[in-house]
């Protein structure tokens, strides 16, 4: 794929979407590819993460471990956290298919974040929703347990 490519399907994922074209370019330019075979894990639950991925082609079954699962399809970020701080995966990624996936350093997200104070605004600004929205969210789960 060429950076174009890579910048329009960067742009598809809501989060890096935020950044800008500019900041999506940097990402492109400076992120890698990697080729996933059938079966193969991208990454295990308890590993090191230190890095975001987005399918580029094929799908991921994200497994937490205690049965939950969702698949990931082209697009898609997963291990979306990793990009912010460093952590532990809390789930496996293992491939459905042959894929591929663009693998985001969070090194590098980092650095287009230091360098584009606005697009590192409009990420924060995000995640501060999510996390008001998912608060909201268990507090009207909460309360319905409780009648």
């Amino acid at each position: 794929m060429s950076i174009e490519d890579d910048v329009a399907l960067l742009e598809r994922v809501p989060t890096l979407r935020l950044l800008g074209m500019a900041a999506l370019r940097m990402l492109a330019i400076g992120s890698e590819q990697r080729d996933v075979a059938r079966g193969d894990a991208l990454f295990n639950a308890g590993d090191d993460a230190d890095a975001g991925f987005v399918v580029q082609r094929g799908a991921f079954r994200i497994e937490d471990g205690n049965g939950a699962a969702i698949v990931a399809g082209p697009g898609a970020l997963i291990g979306e956290l990793a990009l912010i701080t460093a952590m532990q995966r809390p789930s496996s990624a293992i491939a459905l298919e042959h894929s591929s996936v663009i693998r985001v350093a969070r090194s590098l997200f980092q650095r287009v974040l230091e360098s584009d104070p606005a697009a590192a605004r409009r990420l924060r600004d995000e995640i501060a929703n999510r996390t008001s929205q998912i608060a909201s969210e268990i507090l009207m789960a909460g309360a319905k347990l409780s009648i």
